[in-house]
């Protein structure tokens, strides 16, 4: 990942949780689920100055479907989240119940 990438997960980090977001190291994460891998790639790990929550956040990007963007992940250290695993696993989580929540009003409305 180039210095340019790494800027970009330190601003995510910083307007997603403000306070101060500073690269302490990467780390390789593959997390599977099922036999199957459903991530993998690395994920950084901030150090958060002035961050009211916690002093440490996790940070990764994955590209979009179809685009040539990027979308940006940013997660907390703290509650249940202790390391990069844990941030993976619940964005995944959540990406899932998002889905979930997105079939079930699109299944629920009526199309002219």
């Amino acid at each position: 990942m180039s210095s340019a990438d790494i800027e970009q997960l330190r601003e995510a980090v910083e307007s997603m949780h403000g306070g101060k977001a500073t690269l302490a190291q990467s780390v390789p994460v593959t997390e599977k689920w099922r036999g199957k891998t459903v991530w993998d790639g690395v994920v950084h790990i901030f150090d958060l100055a002035d961050n009211p929550k916690t002093t440490r956040a996790y940070a990764w990007s994955s590209p979009v479907e179809g685009r040539t963007k990027r979308r940006f992940f940013a997660v907390l250290h703290m509650g249940a989240i202790t390391s990069p695993v844990d941030a993976i696993r619940a964005a995944i989580v959540a990406e899932h119940r998002a889905a979930n929540d997105a079939e079930q009003t699109d299944g629920g409305e009526q199309q002219d």
